[in-house]
């Protein structure tokens, strides 16, 4: 059978002072197998030449002044024109077919309405890289587990489709600098839509989230801040009894290699 049309993907990328990693990020997406229907770059009050950056490689450059990469996030969203938004982060390298997997399995799944993938810390000598992937995303993922009742996506490598997204914009945090807008988005969407995982759409990330207690601290005072605000609405008990009671979406993609 003919393989299905493949929809058109807009890549969103918030950035604030990234000029040099949006270089590098920017020129893996230049060379994708597929290319994107257009490359949105967010530039959150940078100081430094992002946006020039970004204009060179042909994106389109949109400005929010709300700071936080929430409302950068979805600012790209919105201003996104084709049918799958696809969201990586200013220091991502993507492999060549990024692109391409993400709008072939939302074209073989017409019912998927998110898909995310794991990432892979680079700049660290060999061997080590693996091992503070493993101990970080690791232990974020099943910690987000157990909070939300479903596997969080994963901000650096995330899809949704856009109409999903038009959705649940209402009811995400946009004006609140301090929440982790990946866990937010996966606390709305988690539940209530069918959300794929594909492992081996790993992409590639600047080490720096683990490089310093204080942005570590900065990170861990986010993510139990977004899921304070969260809890408040809808209780991680009561996220698993709607699961198990089957009101969740229980055809949930699995996960693929």
């Amino acid at each position: 059978m003919p393989s299905p049309l493949l929809p058109g993907v807009s890549v969103v990328i918030p950035c604030l002072n990234d000029a040099g990693a949006l270089e590098a990020c920017l020129a893996s997406l230049a060379v994708q197998s597929k290319q994107p229907a257009e490359i949105v770059v967010v530039d959150n009050n940078s100081t430094d030449n992002s946006a020039d950056v970004a204009a060179g490689y042909g994106a389109r450059v949109i400005r929010e002044l709300r700071p936080g990469i929430p409302a950068a996030a979805a600012a790209g969203y919105d201003a996104a024109a084709a049918e799958i938004i696809a969201r990586c982060d200013a220091d991502c390298v993507l492999p060549v077919d990024w692109v391409e997997r993400i709008a072939a399995r939302f074209a073989e799944e017409p019912d998927l309405a998110v898909l995310s993938g794991p990432g892979r810390f680079y700049g660290f000598p060999r061997g080590v890289g693996p091992v503070v992937t493993w101990l970080y995303l690791g232990s974020y993922y099943q910690a987000m587990r157990l909070a939300l009742a479903h596997r969080p996506l994963f901000g650096s490598n995330l899809a949704i489709r856009t109409a999903v997204w038009k959705s649940v914009r209402a009811a995400v945090h946009t004006q609140d600098a301090e929440q982790h807008d990946d866990v937010c988005l996966s606390a709305h969407v988690g539940l209530d839509y069918r959300c794929g995982w594909e492992r081996s759409l790993v992409v590639g990330m600047a080490p720096r989230a683990v490089l310093g207690g204080a942005n570590l601290r900065r990170r861990f005072r986010r993510a139990f801040h977004t899921l304070a605000v969260h809890w408040r609405q809808e209780a991680p008990w009561g996220r698993w009894v709607r699961r198990f009671r089957g009101t969740a979406a229980e055809a949930a993609a699995p996960a693929r290699d």
